[in-house]
């Protein structure tokens, strides 16, 4: 028995809608044939964007969706992505497959899909390979509503009126594929290709810093102390990988219960990346003012087989969601600092949230988690109290269970919590103090076997059911939670 209490009147940090969004890279068929399928496709589409994919990110309400990559925005020169698309340069994607890009889904494409899923658009710009004139030009090209060449370029495209851009990044893991730097080096560059992203038209942009791999904490360090007065966001960008190492990721599917426990080990280990970043940005900025920007994270196993290794392909179980499920979690509890974080990837590449063959699509278990969870977008964090007990496997433990909760602006509390134990149910007493209630629902996300995930042929076997086996009286909540599954809860009151 785990006990917990909530006080409602405990209200921490708001939990920021875009801690829920997604990245989309031209990567494998993420882009072409996940998104894009051009206007004379078969497949229904508006203005050649794929409508079921339209209704499946509305759904769960995308608030923020960054792009072109990844890797490949330092290989990305956008002028290559506007005008006719007869006329549009073609390119090798010489990170992802080597398959030639024909940019038939550019600029104009990237704003219209975020136009039809009412999300904000974050571009990632090329530091790379580009230059500072590039970043500049495209920051006109989108948001200049006056004469000038470039804002005239894309009147001659068809976009009169100039677009709203809030979020850009200056490069990609130059401290890898955006050109092996040091973060000295990339310091100064920040600096120098940051000036040049003008506000135009009234438009503000909320410039993004090339933050850390993983546990390279002192790439904030150098990046904060050089460069922080220059910057609204940070990135970080960490995998979970179940293998022992990099060349031995490990299958989506075939895993054993040992590998299961390594996954929830080392994904309960956010926690521990976000707040030694967050100390050092302590430092310089105890105001907070600098955010946290997660904008890739995500499971990371080997491609299915007999497919192509650079598509990053891999299939998508119930530990996958259990592993979206606790890092969201995470994130809001550390929203404080952490103001966005973005999936990798929305479509049919590494962990996704929809598989589409053809005309047909289906959606994966980590989907599910991101509309259960869409409960917190903008709420108010609550802070929640309990000890919790030990999922012990082997010579190993650690805690079974991972919980959220927050209250929105209806007074509307919403629990989100996940049972990491492949063989024990646990029972749970929350007491909700402050906590008139009038209405309760849940709904749960669970599977008969570890690996269990959705295919093309099943496509429902893992999906969200409605969760009766809970209670409420005399403010105590009371419920039975399954072992590995995941219980969103939302109390009217």
């Amino acid at each position: 028995m785990i006990n917990m209490l909530i006080d409602i009147n405990n209200k921490k940090s708001k939990i920021n809608k875009n801690i829920y969004g997604h990245f989309a890279e031209h990567l494998g068929k993420c882009i072409y044939e996940g998104i894009w399928v051009g206007k004379d496709s078969s497949i229904p589409n508006t203005n050649g964007i794929r409508n079921d994919v339209i209704k499946a990110l509305r759904e769960i309400k995308i608030p923020v969706l960054r792009w072109p990559g990844g890797c490949f925005a330092d290989e990305y020169h956008w002028k290559d992505g506007i005008g006719p698309m007869e006329n549009r340069s073609k390119m090798v994607n010489v990170h992802w497959g080597g398959n030639v890009e024909n940019n038939n889904f550019g600029t104009h494409e990237f704003m219209m899909l975020c136009e039809l899923l009412g999300t904000e658009p974050y571009i990632c710009g090329n530091v790379g390979s580009g230059t500072v004139k590039e970043m500049r030009e495209w920051i006109e090209y989108l948001t200049f509503d006056g004469q000038s060449s470039i804002a005239n370029l894309r009147r001659k495209n068809g976009k009169n009126e100039p677009w709203k851009l809030k979020y850009f990044g200056v490069g990609n893991e130059n401290w890898s594929c955006g050109g092996n730097m040091r973060p000295e080096y990339y310091s100064d560059l920040y600096r120098q290709y940051s000036t040049y992203i003008r506000n135009f038209s009234g438009n503000k942009i909320f410039k993004i810093a090339c933050g850390a791999n993983g546990v390279d904490y002192n790439w904030t360090e150098v990046l904060m102390k050089q460069a922080g007065k220059f910057m609204n966001g940070l990135s970080i960008h960490h995998y979970i990988v179940p293998g022992p190492k990099w060349e031995q990721k490990g299958s989506a599917i075939e895993f054993t219960e040992a590998e299961w426990f390594e996954t929830m080990k080392k994904t309960l280990f956010i926690d521990e990346l976000v707040s030694k970043h967050s100390e050092i940005m302590d430092k310089y900025d105890p105001e907070k003012k600098i955010s946290i920007i997660f904008d890739e994270w995500g499971t990371w196993h080997d491609v299915e087989p007999g497919t192509n290794p650079g598509f990053l392909y891999q299939q998508n179980t119930l530990r996958d969601a259990l592993v979206a499920g606790i890092i969201l979690n995470i994130f809001n509890s550390h929203s404080d600092r952490v103001r966005m974080a973005n999936i990798a990837q929305t479509v049919n590449v590494l962990q996704a949230l929809i598989f589409t063959k053809e005309e047909k699509i289906i959606l994966t278990p980590t989907y599910h988690v991101f509309n259960m969870y869409k409960i917190h977008h903008d709420s108010v964090l609550l802070n929640v109290k309990y000890k919790n007990i030990q999922y012990i496997y082997k010579n190993d433990k650690i805690p079974q269970i991972n919980v959220s909760a927050s209250i929105d602006l209806k007074n509307k509390i919403n629990i989100t919590l996940c049972n990491l134990n492949h063989l024990e149910k646990t029972k749970i007493k929350c007491e909700l103090k402050n906590c008139k209630q009038k209405k309760i629902k849940a709904c749960i996300l669970t599977g008969n076997k570890m690996n269990s995930h959705n295919t093309f042929r099943n496509p429902e076997e893992v999906k969200p059911k409605v969760f009766n086996e809970i209670s409420f009286k005399e403010n105590n909540l009371s419920l039975e939670i399954p072992k590995m599954s995941i219980i969103a809860i939302e109390i009217s009151i």
